[in-house]
């Protein structure tokens, strides 16, 4: 697990260069620019991150394109991922769907809309999710998949990578305002982007939801051998929930709403189960379509 350990250091570094450069670099940028403390947090532990993946990718074998999920020639890729797109916003849309007909979001908030903002909503929404996917996919089922499989299997890597997929969605934002920021902020950042941790039993239904995400994804990858559909299927998901955020707002009280997850007021349950159902049949389905294109290739 040497692969996996070196994934995970290189997570705990960029979290802990929140921690330590922060408030420095606080005191550089404050007087001249507006920047937000947790802002500022925020893009350091991004730019962390980002020279720890390109690092640790040469270190490892996992900077060329086969290992990071881009194998395909460019039209095929494409191809592949506006398929996993349609694919996505059509399974995600029939949990919405779901969730419409148990009564379990209050669409009350799509009044104060007008056509062009709901169009403008939709678009940027979409980017959005195109760059979700594209970031987090490269990153875990690219990378991270691919080495963790070299070296311990495809099961454990699919595994692990779906644990540490569902466990970064909980990163989150905390706001310093400037008249409270001391020497020690960086490290109350720190604690509170991680404070969702601190109650494991009030995440664990968005967790196990999120992680059987992960698993599906990790199959995909397994299946196709690039990163193509998943980086589709996970905008497609993200696209729809973005916007359905924007538009409703959860009904926890209502008679099914604990499916409904106490962390974001949408993956819970309900989303966990309809994985599940969805699994086998679309894993089948990458299996089969591949299968077919290499025949076709031959």
């Amino acid at each position: 697990m040497r692969t996996f350990g070196w994934f995970l250091l290189m997570m705990a570094l960029a979290l802990a260069a929140i921690a330590v450069f922060t408030y420095p670099a606080w005191l550089l940028l404050h007087p001249h620019f507006n920047f937000p403390f947790h802002r500022i947090g925020e893009r350091i532990g991004m730019l962390a991150l980002l020279v720890g993946f390109v690092l640790l990718a040469r270190r490892l074998g996992l900077a060329d394109r086969r290992s990071l999920g881009y194998g395909l020639p460019r039209h095929d890729f494409v191809r592949e991922m506006a398929l996993g797109l349609v694919l996505g916003v059509a399974t995600m849309t029939v949990v919405v769907a779901a969730m419409g007909v148990l009564g379990l979001l209050d669409w009350s908030r799509i009044e104060g809309f007008t056509t062009a903002a709901l169009l403008r909503l939709v678009v940027l929404r979409l980017f959005s999710g195109l760059a979700v996917g594209f970031i987090e996919e490269t990153f875990l089922r690219g990378a991270m998949q691919t080495g963790i499989a070299r070296e311990a299997g495809m099961p454990a890597a699919i595994g692990l990578t779906a644990v540490i997929y569902a466990a970064t969605h909980f990163f989150a934002s905390f706001h310093i305002a400037p008249a409270d920021v001391t020497s020690h902020s960086g490290i109350d950042l720190l604690a509170g982007t991680l404070h969702a941790f601190a109650d494991p039993f009030a995440i664990a239904d968005a967790f196990l939801a999120l992680t059987a995400v992960g698993v599906l994804l990790g199959l995909i990858r397994a299946a196709t051998g690039n990163i193509a559909a998943c980086i589709g299927l996970h905008a497609g998901w993200v696209w729809v929930m973005l916007v359905v955020h924007e538009l409703t707002l959860p009904r926890r009280d209502a008679n099914f709403g604990f499916l409904l997850s106490r962390f974001d007021g949408f993956i819970g349950y309900l989303v966990l189960a309809w994985i599940v159902v969805l699994a086998l049949p679309l894993w089948r389905f990458y299996q089969q379509r591949t299968a077919a294109q290499g025949a076709a290739r031959a």
